[in-house]
């Protein structure tokens, strides 16, 4: 069978490529890099089925394979596609459930415009296993968002890009005026909770979708349902509130902005049952100051409460955490960008480039929000608009877990924080991915430093910050979450039974470090850090096979006794692969349970978040498993207080 999937096409001088495998499709450039190395990708997608295998050195296969990251897929399985299993097998003990990844799934369009890969529709995939029989369903579509059904004629199936997205310029489409930025494309995370199914954005409701069928139902106006419950505000008010009164009418009316932009990022509070999500104020973006609002739900999507806080900064939060007592936001620090939001409300640039980060500070500060205001766990109230300065500068990518412990002797308050982090220097909003607006390419070297920049990049750290009783911050560090592994990683994962409570094991996407080019990303390891005795265990992909996110499905009691599932994405042969990985057993030689192939018509771009859903079956045995968790957490703490500890 041939391939239905449209690629993209690489930027290789045709000197470099041997005359009998040079596509006819392959555009020619002018490029930098080593002389002898194509810098630069671009995204057109073309309907070229040859998979070119260089055989010239480490750093052209490596350019040459990052491409394959981001292949346009039109194509979508509307019906269950059963999966060859080519390495082991489902264990009959297997929890069954769906696995849904949702990302970008779509680089260009038919008139010559490519957007970058966070303006990309969204493209659900979903992985149904059933431990029962041994087999696993494949499905994908595309989310139908009112950019979507704008954006692709239901005839032809052709594409042209009419929204910017905050990313992006269109080369096919109008540029000046074009006000079109907010581009809702649900392709960042992706939630079941209360029975449905979400897909969500950074900046938009989010949309429901069938679960059965992966039809789109529409969005979901969460937010609105939040008038059942008055919001708590806890302001700062200045003159600023009228700036946002001159700013509400352009960015709401002319730019079409929801007024609360909702992140991607949530939360659940399993101990308590509740879905806990964030959004910041539209207008906030172009001014020094900061509103968030958090909403807690239970599992009928009843608000139980809401809280908005007001934060005299102007920072950027993508991620965050929380605790039994606490909202925490790592305050990326930004600033208007004035030439850049010129050319951005014009249209010359992407509205992205209206911001910049602001590394003014060398130290890094984190908001402790009360999160229970009259239920303070030393009845103090400190105040919550003076930050911590943690002794670090670092752009808080993911959050991983983060947990609380009051010393029992002193009464002090211990929060523990796992993230994941990176430099101010190396961080640049209009170099994400790579992504060149200006020529429409991908630069991979742009995500990679140079010997001796490692800690540039991102990495795994331990944040710890102690409070007395009277609400004062008596330590803060910035640590390695685990100092024997120092190699890039991102997207920390656990067992999400721990959630809110101290864990052992972090688990995470990486990279061996062994590639001559581009040796730090994209990630080829799933590594698994003990906390405690800083041990460290690794499971790579292999050479020219890259991953995305780690997700973790309890087995057992035990916090490391379950699967971890990864999408593995075999570049050079261009396909993806689900694989099933033994929690407890990487990086030993039967780590893999079994690795399952995707359908090469189906093979699909670079995914961004997933979700591990039980069935009713999987259900009712994670509710064991939560059961006997915490009965074991409940004892612990019985067995603390009697030893005085």
């Amino acid at each position: 069978m041939q391939a239905k999937a449209c690629h993209n096409i690489i930027n290789i001088p045709p000197k470099l490529l041997p005359p009998a495998k040079l596509p006819s499709t392959v555009a020619m450039s002018q490029l930098t890099l080593p002389s002898h190395v194509a810098r630069a990708i671009t995204i057109t997608t073309s309907p070229t089925h040859e998979v070119y295998t260089p055989e010239i050195d480490d750093t052209i296969t490596a350019f040459w394979d990052y491409q394959f990251l981001f292949v346009s897929q039109r194509s979508e399985a509307t019906e269950p596609v059963s999966l060859r299993v080519v390495e082991g097998s489902i264990p009959s003990d297997f929890p069954s459930g769906t696995y849904y990844l949702t990302g970008p799934g779509l680089f260009a369009d038919d008139h010559g415009s490519t957007v970058h890969p966070l303006d990309g529709h969204g493209y659900l995939r979903t992985f149904e296993i059933d431990g029962s029989t041994g087999q696993v369903k494949f499905m994908a579509r595309y989310i139908e968002t009112e950019a979507q059904a704008e954006e692709r004629d239901p005839v032809s199936g052709k594409w042209r890009f009419t929204h910017r997205g905050p990313f992006s310029v269109l080369k096919g489409g109008k540029m000046v005026g074009n006000t079109k930025v907010m581009k809702n494309v649900a392709n960042t995370s992706v939630l079941q909770w209360g029975g449905r199914l979400f897909c969500l954005w950074e900046g938009g409701d989010p949309y429901e979708i069938d679960s059965k069928t992966l039809n789109t139902l529409g969005k979901f106006e969460l937010i609105k349902n939040s008038d059942q419950v008055e919001d708590k505000k806890i302001s700062n008010s200045d003159f600023l509130d009228v700036a946002a009164q001159i700013l509400k009418p352009i960015l709401y009316g002319v730019f079409k902005m929801s007024p609360k932009r909702l992140l991607s990022h949530y939360k659940i509070d399993t101990r308590r049952n509740r879905l806990l999500i964030m959004s910041c104020n539209a207008e906030d973006m172009l001014l020094p100051r900061s509103n968030f609002t958090f909403y807690e739900f239970d599992s009928n999507f009843q608000l139980l409460q809401s809280q908005e806080f007001e934060i005299s900064d102007h920072l950027m939060i993508h991620d965050w955490a929380f605790t039994d007592t606490h909202y925490i936001l790592f305050g990326n620090r930004i600033k208007l960008d004035i030439p850049g939001s010129m050319t951005a409300v014009c249209g010359l640039s992407p509205m992205i480039s209206a911001l910049s980060v602001n590394p003014s500070k060398p130290t890094s500060p984190i908001y402790l929000l009360p999160r229970f205001p009259n239920k303070q766990t030393n009845n103090v109230e400190r105040d919550w608009r003076k930050p911590i300065e943690a002794p670090s500068q670092m752009w808080v990518l993911h959050v991983g877990n983060a947990f609380e412990e009051i010393d029992e002797q002193n009464g002090n308050l211990n929060i523990q924080i796992q993230a994941s982090g990176c430099s101010y220097q190396w961080f640049n909003f209009q170099k994400m991915f790579g992504y060149d607006w200006q020529s429409g390419k991908l630069d991979p070297s742009m995500m990679n430093v140079e010997e001796g920049e490692e800690k540039l990049l991102p990495h795994l750290v331990q944040v710890s910050i102690n409070l007395d009783t009277k609400g004062n911050c008596t330590k803060c560090s910035v640590n390695d979450l685990n100092p024997q592994w120092n190699k890039a990683a991102d997207f920390p994962a656990m067992n999400p039974e721990f959630s809110g409570r101290k864990n052992t094991y972090v688990y995470a996407a990486t990279s061996t470090g062994s590639r001559q080019a581009l040796p730090h990303f994209p990630f080829d390891t799933v590594v698994k850090l003990n906390a405690v005795d800083k041990s460290v265990q690794k499971w790579s992909a292999g050479r020219r096979r890259f991953i995305g996110e780690p997700v973790f499905i309890p087995r057992g009691t035990k916090e490391d006794d379950g699967y971890l599932l990864v999408v593995e994405y075999a570049v050079s042969t261009q396909r993806c692969y689900l694989v099933i990985l033994d929690a407890q057993k990487i990086g030993e030689k039967n780590e893999v349970v079994a690795r399952l192939e995707v359908p090469r018509h189906l093979n699909f771009p670079l995914g961004f978040h997933g979700f591990w859903a039980p069935s009713n079956s999987g259900l009712a045995n994670l509710q064991k498993i939560e059961s006997k968790c915490k009965d074991s957490w409940s004892m612990m703490k019985d067995n603390m207080v009697k030893l005085g500890q």
